[in-house]
């Protein structure tokens, strides 16, 4: 859904952006390991499928905004090697590309959406891990001791 938004238009990355960490707020609840374990079992593989396709949106829409900045970050350094009134090296020309205007929005944009997938990523090893808790205790309820209760003494 947001991926071809922003393909049409980059200006709803911004949108997306706020959408997927609204999201985010949801996604931290189906962490949590409260209620019933049956319920908390089932639901675990609908709640990782949902996040995962999320993630592999917001994958999608950094591959797209990587590729663009990549396009221009091209033109750029084409305008200065070519249109340059003295001789450049290309290394100069690149240190000057990184610090026009639109390549660093750019790239301020991608960090954004860098640091939005990696909250998703902390999401989805989170499910992982919450999967891996729901079978230990279903194992420890199978031998009985589900009332069984970790107390800690101080020293």
């Amino acid at each position: 859904m947001w991926y071809n938004k922003v393909v049409k238009d980059l200006s709803n990355v911004s949108d997306a952006i706020e959408f997927f960490n609204g999201e985010l707020l949801v996604a931290r609840t189906e962490v949590s390991l409260t209620g019933g374990i049956e319920y908390a079992s089932s639901s675990l593989p609908g709640h990782m499928e949902y996040r995962f396709s999320q993630l592999q949106e917001i994958e999608a829409i950094l591959e797209y905004l990587n590729i663009a900045l990549r396009r221009e970050r091209a033109q750029t350094l084409r305008k200065f090697m070519e249109h340059y009134n003295r001789e450049m090296s290309s290394r100069e020309a690149e240190k000057w590309v990184d610090g026009e205007d639109d390549i660093v929005t750019m790239s301020e944009l991608i960090n954004e959406v860098a640091l939005v997938r990696n909250k998703y990523l902390g999401i989805i090893k989170s499910l992982e891990i919450k999967a891996f808790q729901i079978n230990n205790i279903t194992k420890l309820k199978v031998v009985g001791l589900d009332d069984a209760e970790i107390g800690f003494t101080k020293r």
